[in-house]
């Protein structure tokens, strides 16, 4: 098989969101063009609100290996970000993290508001700065999502809270 680009992993983990969507009773439809600021618009037909999903989509060899680091702990999946999302905060804004796995296409799905990602991104990233000395500060961070049993050195999002967690707009 040919390598899968980013950018189709990305496009497969829009679908796969506006399919979960769509058979929960929204209806969503994806954006176009490369200076959105959004990926989905959602709106709920049975209170009338609108809302936005970014999806941010990894394409990991095994989706039930968890990772684990001294530093940040156990996750089960992490997503690249940038030092943007440290600041973006709006009650109307998801971000739906979606974990492929390459071996069976099998799909997770963490849908986590905007502002517990910003906290963790924030949060996160400066207690990676002040570990090592020899940590270069640049636009890269990371967003992972934990385990419950677990303790962290930065309050982390957990599986358990934010998987399959559909009903985030109701």
């Amino acid at each position: 098989m040919t390598k899968i680009t980013s950018n189709s992993v990305a496009l497969a983990g829009e679908f796969a969101v506006l399919s979960q969507l769509a058979l929960r009773g929204y209806d969503a439809n994806m954006t176009l063009g490369h200076t959105k600021g959004v990926d989905i618009l959602v709106s709920d037909p049975q209170t009338d609100k609108m809302y936005r999903l970014e999806v941010k989509t990894n394409f990991k060899n095994s989706r039930n290996k968890l990772s684990k680091s001294k530093l940040m702990g156990t996750s089960v999946s992490a997503w690249i970000m940038n030092e943007k999302h440290e600041t973006i905060i709006d009650p109307k804004l998801f971000y739906c993290f979606v974990n492929i796995s390459k071996e069976t296409n099998a799909y997770r799905f963490f849908i986590v508001p905007s502002d517990v990602v910003a906290k963790y991104v924030r949060e996160s990233h400066k207690f990676w700065m002040k570990a090592d000395d020899k940590h270069n500060d640049g636009p890269m961070r990371m967003f992972r999502v934990g385990v419950d049993d677990e303790k962290y050195n930065v309050e982390t999002p957990v599986a358990e809270r934010y998987e399959n967690n559909w009903m985030f707009l109701r």
